[in-house]
């Protein structure tokens, strides 16, 4: 997950986040510990181009390659168009990965964050319309940069604060259909497995789930070097409340500190094979390509993807 600038740059380039239907049955997606099943990957990422046919848009998608999209739409789109999208990306069998709000919902201005809080609800809502697997956003920080690395992000009266904020948001939407989720980061809650899965028990709401992002959780040579092992635990502790992933890559470079740096995949040092090899273990869960600048970019990581699959004798979702 990066800044709002960076995801606002890559749409003003004209990239609309593109995306799908998930049948009631994708809402129970549970992990098969210890099984041998097989499951197609469902690949996504942007779709560039401005739509205003669903028929149009889903197969923009599926010339793509690709089986899962993030959302088309945003908050306050007409009902219509909402259900047009709905019923177009279920024809087509097109998930739709997430709905992304990327706002501070832990803003030292009460009014700012009291807003921010109902952008989260008009997303959650639009995410239950439209038949999103999930609405996904970030805890917050405690300092001005809304993402950024504070002393605060850990205090307890933030847990509490977070547990509030999301208990609020799904209380007053009541979704159905999906599920709201935090991308984990490396200097926010949750920031690790056993982090998300103490915000999950607090919490405790139904429609709260997982959003698995381990390139922001791998913030240490630890992890780095041992990713494979961490990948497994992040399946093995999360997997039961999965609801869509963002695929990318990270490398370690030599500085006199810790300096990690995020990548396409196929650039960096994540283990593919098992990060697919845990993905097929879940039926219709979103692998979702993000943060990178042009088109070709993509194409080459859904490439790398697919190479590293059928290297493992996983299957794709067409």
């Amino acid at each position: 997950m990066k800044s709002n600038t960076n995801r606002r740059k890559f749409i003003k380039k004209g990239a609309i986040m593109a995306a799908g239907m998930a049948a009631m049955s994708f809402r129970s997606i549970k992990a098969l510990p210890g099984s041998q099943a097989d499951f197609p990957v469902r690949l996504g990422g942007p779709v560039p181009g401005e739509f205003s046919d669903p028929a149009d848009w889903a197969a923009a998608v599926k010339k793509l390659g690709y089986s899962a999209a993030y959302c088309p739409l945003q908050p306050g789109a007409p009902e219509d168009l909402i259900r047009a999208y709905r019923a177009e990306a279920r024809r087509k069998n097109i998930i739709i990965a997430e709905v992304g709000v990327w706002n501070n919902m832990l803003h030292d201005d009460e009014k700012t964050r009291k807003e921010n809080l109902e952008k989260n609800m008009e997303a959650l809502h639009l995410a239950d319309r439209i038949g999103a697997v999930c609405c996904v956003n970030i805890s917050g920080a405690r300092g001005e940069i809304w993402d950024g690395p504070y002393p605060g992000n850990y205090a307890k009266d933030t847990f509490d604060l977070i547990v509030e904020n999301i208990r609020s948001i799904i209380d007053q939407v009541k979704p159905v259909n999906t599920f709201y989720t935090l991308e984990p980061m490396p200097y926010m809650l949750p920031d690790s497995p056993d982090s998300y899965l103490d915000l999950i028990k607090a919490i405790d709401r139904k429609q709260f789930a997982a959003h698995l992002d381990p390139v922001n959780m791998i913030s240490s040579p630890q992890r780095y070097f041992n990713n494979a092992a961490f990948l497994k635990e992040c399946f093995r502790k999360l997997g039961p409340y999965l609801k869509s992933i963002h695929a990318k890559d990270i490398i370690i470079l030599p500085r006199l500190t810790v300096h990690l740096e995020e990548r396409r995949p196929g650039l960096g040092a994540l283990d593919y094979s098992v990060f697919l090899g845990e993905a097929v273990k879940f039926r219709d869960l979103p692998f979702m390509m993000e943060h990178l600048e042009t088109q070709d970019e993509y194409l080459l990581a859904a490439g790398y993807i697919r190479n590293i699959g059928e290297k493992n004798g996983i299957r794709f979702v067409e």
